[in-house]
């Protein structure tokens, strides 16, 4: 029988292993996040972060307000930026082995479960960026986490765990809700329902609506914008066939198709292995919130928070049915196992970390990877736009100002154009449509991210004046569709009607 010592001792080199897995994938992002620019998305979010508010129309407050904390500490340095991301997805890959080891697994399967994440592309790339999905996936693997020990100790003051990481969820991107959604099934379809007498339960609930409230009441003030929006963005990916593939996407996307075999086994494992039914909670979580998803027509990465749990639960099963095998079969399988797994790191760092340092049309990630592409050219625009108003005469920069077409240019605009000593853009996209368009209304604009056909139609004696794009012949949004800059008039109409129809979602 194992003493108190020795499980420390176990629990101190187990948590060692999973602790060194992670610190590796810090030091990788570490040492390639600064290499290229800021993506389009966090350029809104940074933008938002120097406007704190208790909601935004693209997504709740707490991603900008963690990207306002590393803008205090770190400045503009794309690597202290990016670190908060970077240590979330650390925190993610720990916590998935602590979850194998809460359901009986060894210092062995809370390895494998863990680098099944580590080499996952969804959690890789949220490494790469600070996007609020990146802080969803976290808070997610915690929920699982806080479950897990909730079934296992049939202790309920674990919901109000639950509960709080369900209203940071909600505070960080809407689609929480659909994780709510598998939790409230599972509870209904398994023995847990018995936790509905609970006060503990009733109070987590009242935990996460007590965090979400804030941001709830800023919607209400705000005639439930953000759900505009989300109707907007979702029948334009519908449209664009953003969401086709929601299955393919699950094997490539929100896990590795080389450790596919591992969570179905964990989806097994809840749903009907001895040991494992006690869990089964996860596995209805798992369904119904894959059968939103995929009824409802999400986009494929949606779902990639629940697959760590999956991880944990398949690796407890594989590590169990190895140990039954000969010496042989035991290495040869142990052997395929971590082939397959790094495998599929190679697959996945080759497309989506920036490994090469040099930008050009012949980098392999950059020729694959459309997020990596979004990076580029943002610091040229910006310098394109105050050559455009250094060309002006001194009455017509006295009056002013820079009109964008996305939230990407508005954030580039304003975080490099200081430096030009440029005034903040005016946009209509998301949120910067609240903070108007300056009084006295300018008379002179400088329209970026407009076509020709859209500016003669709105504004007057419009001229193009300067172009934007990248000298690295790299081809993305800006540069492909977004190519001239021009100085135009004012708006044919009056600014305030003007101003309500230009209204935006992006």
């Amino acid at each position: 029988m194992e003493s108190s010592h020795d499980s420390q001792s176990s629990a101190r080199g187990d948590f060692l292993a999973l602790a060194a897995i992670a610190l590796c994938v810090v030091v990788l992002h570490v040492a390639t996040n600064g290499r290229y620019g800021v993506h389009r998305d966090e350029l809104q979010v940074l933008d938002d972060a120097r406007h704190m508010d208790w909601g935004f129309v693209a997504y709740p407050p707490m991603t900008p307000f963690i990207e306002r904390v590393a803008l205090a500490l770190f400045g503009t340095s794309l690597v202290g930026l990016r670190m908060f991301s970077v240590l979330a997805q650390a925190a993610a890959i720990v916590i998935t082995g602590w979850m194998a080891r809460e359901l009986g697994g060894r210092r062995l399967a809370q390895i494998v479960a863990a680098l099944a994440v580590v080499v996952s592309p969804l959690p890789l790339f949220e490494g790469t960026e600070f996007q609020y999905s990146s802080f969803d996936y976290l808070w997610c693997v915690l929920i699982a986490y806080f479950l897990i020990r909730l079934l296992k100790s049939e202790d309920a003051h674990w919901w109000l765990g639950v509960g709080a990481m369900i209203g940071l969820g909600m505070m960080t991107k809407y689609t929480m809700g659909f994780f709510v959604a598998g939790i409230v099934g599972g509870v209904l379809l398994t023995p847990a329902r018995r936790y509905l007498k609970s006060p503990w339960l009733w109070g987590g609930v009242a935990l996460s609506v007590l965090i979400f409230l804030p941001n709830l009441i800023w919607q209400a003030r705000h005639d439930l914008v953000s759900l505009h929006f989300l109707q907007h963005i979702h029948a334009r990916d519908v449209g664009e066939g953003r969401t086709d593939g929601f299955v393919r996407d699950q094997f490539l996307i929100s896990a590795n198709l080389f450790v596919a075999p591992l969570w179905i086994a964990g989806l097994y494992y809840f749903f009907a292995a001895p040991d494992g039914k006690r869990y089964r909670l996860l596995s209805w979580l798992y369904v119904i919130a894959f059968a939103l998803y995929f009824f409802g027509k999400g986009r494929g990465y949606y779902l990639a928070p629940a697959y760590p749990m999956l991880f944990a639960g398949g690796s407890v099963l594989w590590e169990r049915w190895i140990k039954s095998m000969s010496i042989v079969w035991l290495r040869v399988v142990r052997g395929f196992t971590f082939a397959a797994l790094a495998s599929g790191g190679v697959f996945a760092v080759a497309f989506i970390i920036p490994l090469n340092p040099v930008i050009s049309a012949n980098n392999f990630a950059l020729r694959n990877n459309g997020d990596l592409r979004e990076e580029i050219g943002w610091t040229d625009l910006v310098a394109s736009a105050a050559q455009v108003r250094d060309s002006l005469s001194a009455e017509e920069r006295a009056h002013m100002a820079i009109l964008t077409g996305n939230y990407g240019e508005t954030g580039a605009i304003d975080l490099f154009g200081p430096a030009y000593g440029l005034p903040q853009a005016i946009s209509g996209t998301n949120t910067a449509w609240y903070r108007g368009y300056g009084d006295p209304p300018p008379q002179i604009l400088i329209v970026i991210g407009r076509s020709r056909e859209y500016v003669e139609r709105t504004f007057e004696s419009c001229r193009v004046a300067g172009h934007n794009g990248n000298p690295y012949g790299i081809k993305n949004e800006e540069s492909e569709y977004h190519p001239d800059i021009f100085v135009c008039g004012q708006p044919h109409e009056p600014w305030p009607e003007f101003w309500v129809g230009f209204q935006g979602y992006g």
